[in-house]
């Protein structure tokens, strides 16, 4: 927990870093979802917002997660297309915080993403009415059924209020705790089109 992280740790380029750290917290968080990251984004009425989002792809052009687009979360980002995504693998000591600007993935790209999910995830794509108040959990099951039954033999498409972003990021932040509170956090920032790197006070 207290080993050190210098900046000759880090790979000039943050996407590889990250990709880095998200493979050993894969292998060694011990986390069943170690893509599971924070989205937060501000509310049409200005209020924060923060909830577990999937990550499901990243490269080079950014980080994707996939939602309805109907949701409190989907209409905070057509509101305002900024965002922040925060990794904490605690057991790693390690924290990511990666902000950015969001656009929704080709439909394409979501439709090949849709194909992978299980039979029942599809259906309660189609069944959830995402953010909106319900009146029981058997109005819940009442809808899914609807779902089994209307797609019952068939293959389920995408939902045209279901799809992907994708956070193309500006500043991405790499936070290694220390037992005293003292941690080490260096942040990239894209400026001019490179990545800067520099440490931060904690």
């Amino acid at each position: 927990m207290n080993e050190r992280l210098h900046q000759r740790d880090l790979d000039p380029d943050p996407i590889k870093q990250f990709a880095i750290w998200f493979e050993e917290a894969k292998l060694k968080s011990g986390l069943p979802n170690p893509n599971s990251m924070v989205l937060c984004t501000f509310s049409p009425e200005g209020w924060p917002e923060g909830r577990p989002v999937l990550l499901k792809h990243f490269d080079e052009r950014g980080f994707v997660f996939y939602t309805n687009l109907d949701s409190a979360k989907g209409r905070a980002i057509q509101a305002l297309a900024k965002a922040e995504l925060v990794f904490h693998w605690d057991s790693l000591g390690r924290q990511l915080r990666i902000r950015g600007e969001l656009v929704l993935v080709a439909d394409t790209e979501a439709d090949a993403y849709f194909t992978t999910r299980h039979r029942e995830s599809q259906l309660a794509a189609w069944a959830s009415i995402q953010s909106h108040a319900v009146s029981s959990r058997e109005k819940m099951e009442e809808r899914f059924r609807d779902m089994e039954q209307k797609f019952k033999d068939k293959s389920i498409p995408r939902p045209s209020n279901w799809s992907g972003y994708r956070l193309s990021a500006n500043r991405i932040e790499f936070w290694k705790a220390d037992l005293h509170r003292f941690h080490d956090r260096f942040q990239y920032s894209l400026e001019k089109g490179k990545w800067e790197l520099n440490r931060i006070y904690p």
